[in-house]
């Protein structure tokens, strides 16, 4: 007979998950577990949704708990199972299959309901919260539809998250919000309006002081947001995240104590002893919990009481501190206006940084801050502790590092950080955690993500938990080795890419003999890679692996979620002819193309292309002299322009002849990433050359260059690279710098991440100050353009359908 008591626990979320993995550590073969969620899924990192939705991630990526997991623990899953009846008196729980559970101890961890604002309308098809995979997954497929548009309710994190998700699948949003800035509970107006300006740099449409009427609706699906004033939002999907609300349900139907949560003591313990609560469902002392730090301590807290130790729950002062669509963001207490307090304010209009501390009798009460949030943990210790900054007043602003340290020294500020300062967010640790952690014998990052999971989620704390190793372990501290590409070798990609050149290896095999690989060809995520690095550096000794390619590069087109394709022509500095436009839709009719879409990059997407007609339709768009735009493909994408002087009164020179001339000769060549290229007429900028991979501003006296841009989850504006008098210079220089990216950069980081790690200067020294390299590099380009840049379809143009593999036998798919 087991001797296991029986612990039944409802809600597999991230508050009950860790506390089950608290009592697996502290009594692992003290309980007999039944676990039951109403979603079909076990745990996963809820906060970690918004990568999902922008496409980032996949949903594998964030599960932190797998089947494998529940097995070792000898987890009974009843998942996608809804409890309908908890019997305190007979200590039975009932899911829907109807046979009763007996429980020993009952964890109700049910969570939070997201609220939904009853407006006329709010139950039409298409009207959805986010909160869920469910949730997330309805939003990813309504975007999927070309030309979709989507209407966010609420300017707070989720909704902010929602947005931005969606506008990266490629649709149209707007979101509304009532309140006069963005995140008003966490931000000032100042910190709110630096938020609203980069969103909607981002193409997001803002609305705030905006009150929401109606949902309006046709034929039972969401089709507009009407306002107030009268305003008409046209929508597919109509997103509420306007808060959530404790998930009593249960707990009332058990007739425990509830109140806005379910009732629970220090010890997380509800009105029955038998019955603990953890996470959002909970109420402690009239205070509910939305975020994870005070959750994940409920977690340990309740795992000390079921194995019988004292412990008691103490919410703690929390700070917010998010990374919403890209954007760093930290507040702390209370920053609202007052006579009694004053601010110290820090402003970087160049940078987007803003800092504002709040005052009050020499103590910090409340902070704010946009862009730079890297000493947020020390201030906000200083704020807990309430410390006197008498002393420090004149350089607080400018954080630990200037208290008497070495301004220059970035462990400063990580040394400054008391033990409870959180490192992690995503995972609640803390920096006593991670050194806990190290003295217990985790002296590498890895280690530290196996151990805290600190790291182990977004990755944006890696540099932070790096820096606590180092202020710790001191001198035996090891920088960490570069990871290795793949299960396949401890190579790091810059080595490979290094003893490629050095040991002259021009082969895959060659590569998996000569540098020990563990496989005897590759795996999909080093084969693409070791590919591409052949080809850059020996483009006369090496051929094009096919296979070692994604689907859509060996398709040359996007392969579609519902199995079709989109075709991009090319269209030479986004400039076309009428000619070009007959032959796109002689195409589009006579293959039956359902969406004819116009994209950022200047070009036109048929969408929905069967596979079968790919070889006809190339053949039928190349006798019209037109080319693949590789808009699939790791390299040069488009080259966007304005018309420049010819036709513009504000145009300084022609820059659509040079987004052109760019264009044809940079087209066809492979690059480490996707490869986006501007030209803008004057500094009006409408081709929104400052923030691309390389983007050219014209002016009176030339031809302003910068690199580095970007415009996805991370937002940047290029850096100034070069300003030359002539138009062969500004393309001499493109070339070289193309091509020296194209030599160094690891697979797959796009321009902006790889200056960062070599150095806009080391760039500079190389493509603008020394002319004999410069010159090297343009001649290396032309000789991997004398084999590579020949157009796919006019090659594939002549194939029969029926020599194309169905999309279901082709390798590599699943890393696309």
């Amino acid at each position: 007979m087991s001797t296991k008591r029986k612990l039944v626990v409802i809600g597999a979320g991230m508050a009950s998950g860790r506390a089950l993995e608290h009592l697996f550590d502290r009594d692992p073969d003290g309980w007999d577990v039944t676990l039951f969620n109403a979603e079909p899924r076990g745990n996963y990192n809820r906060i970690m949704l918004s990568p999902v939705l922008s496409g980032e991630k996949e949903f594998a990526e964030i599960v932190t708990h797998d089947d494998a997991w529940y097995a070792e623990h000898g987890v009974t899953c009843r998942f996608g199972e809804t409890v309908t009846a908890i019997d305190r008196t007979a200590k039975t729980v009932t899911g829907e299959d109807g046979a009763p559970v007996a429980y020993d101890k009952l964890l109700l961890a049910t969570g939070s309901n997201p609220f939904i604002i009853p407006l006329p309308g709010h139950d039409l098809e298409g009207v959805i919260a986010y909160r869920d995979l469910e949730d997330t997954n309805t939003m990813i497929d309504a975007a999927a539809a070309p030309g979709s548009r989507a209407v966010v309710i609420g300017g707070g994190l989720l909704g902010l998250e929602a947005a931005a998700g969606l506008k990266m699948r490629g649709m149209d949003v707007t979101v509304v919000h009532i309140m006069g800035h963005l995140m008003e509970r966490q931000l000032d107006e100042a910190a709110g309006y630096l938020l609203r300006k980069a969103l909607v740099d981002r193409g997001i449409k803002v609305m705030c002081s905006a009150n929401s009427k109606e949902i309006l609706g046709q034929d039972g699906k969401v089709k507009a947001l009407l306002l107030e004033d009268g305003t008409e939002l046209p929508c597919d999907i109509l997103v509420m995240a306007v808060g959530i609300r404790p998930n009593t349900a249960l707990g009332q139907k058990a007739e425990l104590a509830t109140g806005r949560g379910i009732h629970v003591d220090d010890h997380m313990v509800t009105s029955d002893p038998d019955v603990l609560a953890v996470g959002e469902c909970v109420e402690h002392n009239g205070a509910v919990f939305g975020l994870v730090a005070p959750l994940y301590d409920q977690a340990k807290v309740v795992a000390q009481t079921l194995v019988g130790e004292e412990a008691h729950f103490v919410p703690k002062e929390v700070s917010t501190k998010l990374k919403v669509t890209g954007c760093d963001l930290f507040s702390a207490g209370d920053f609202a206006d007052g006579d009694d307090r004053e601010d110290i304010v820090f402003r970087d209009p160049a940078r987007g940084v803003y800092k504002r501390l709040v005052i009050k009798d020499n103590r910090i009460i409340g902070a704010v801050m946009y862009g730079d949030t890297a000493d947020a943990n020390w201030f906000f210790g200083l704020m807990k502790d309430e410390e006197d900054i008498a002393e420090m007043r004149e350089t607080l602003i400018f954080g630990p590092a200037y208290q008497g340290g070495d301004p220059l020294d970035p462990m400063a500020a990580v040394a400054a950080l008391p033990a409870d300062a959180e490192i992690c967010g995503c995972n609640g640790v803390s920096k006593g955690d991670i050194v806990s952690a190290i003295e217990g014998g985790a002296t590498d990052l890895t280690a530290i993500r196996a151990t805290t999971k600190a790291s182990g989620s977004c990755g944006t704390c890696t540099g932070l938990v790096e820096q606590v190793l180092g202020v710790t372990l001191g001198d035996d501290f090891v920088i960490p080795a570069a990871q290795g590409i793949c299960g396949c070798t401890d190579h790091s990609h810059e080595d490979v890419r290094r003893l490629i050149k050095s040991q002259e290896l021009k082969s895959q095999a060659a590569v998996w003999q000569e540098l020990g690989w563990k496989t005897k060809d590759g795996c999909h995520t080093c084969r693409p890679a070791i590919n591409y690095y052949l080809l850059a550096d020996w483009p006369l000794d090496y051929r094009d692996d096919p296979q070692s390619r994604f689907i859509n590069e060996r398709k040359h087109a996007n392969i579609q979620n519902d199995g079709t394709f989109s075709v991009v022509p090319r269209m030479f500095g986004g400039m076309t002819t009428s000619d070009e436009l007959r032959a796109i839709a002689d195409a589009a009719d006579k293959y039956d193309v359902p969406t004819i879409h116009v994209t950022g990059g200047q070009r036109i997407d048929l969408l929905g292309v069967k596979g079968e007609d790919l070889p006809a339709i190339w053949a039928d768009l190349n006798r019209a002299g037109m080319v693949s735009g590789h808009a699939y493909s790791k390299g040069l994408r488009t080259v966007k322009t304005c018309v420049g002087k010819e036709h513009c009164r504000f145009g300084t020179q022609d820059s659509s002849g040079l987004g052109i001339k760019l264009e044809q000769k940079l087209w066809g060549a492979w690059s480490p990433h996707k490869f986006k290229l501007a030209v803008s007429g004057c500094p009006r900028n409408c081709a929104e050359a400052t923030c691309k991979d390389l983007g050219v501003v014209c002016v009176d006296s030339g031809y302003q260059i910068g690199v580095g841009g970007a415009a996805g989850m991370d937002v940047k504006e290029t850096e100034p690279l070069a300003q030359v008098p002539s138009e062969q210079e500004a393309i001499d220089i493109t070339v070289a710098f193309y091509q020296l990216y194209r030599e160094n950069a690891k697979y797959l980081d796009r321009p902006y991440k790889w200056i960062a790690k070599v150095g806009l200067d080391w760039v500079r020294e190389r493509v603008i100050e020394d002319r004999e390299e410069r010159q090297a590099l343009i001649d290396r380009f032309a000789i991997s353009q004398s084999v590579y840049q020949k157009d796919p379809w006019a090659e594939h143009a002549s194939d029969r359908a029926d020599t194309y593999q169905p999309v279901a036998d082709l390798t590599l798919q699943a890393a696309e």
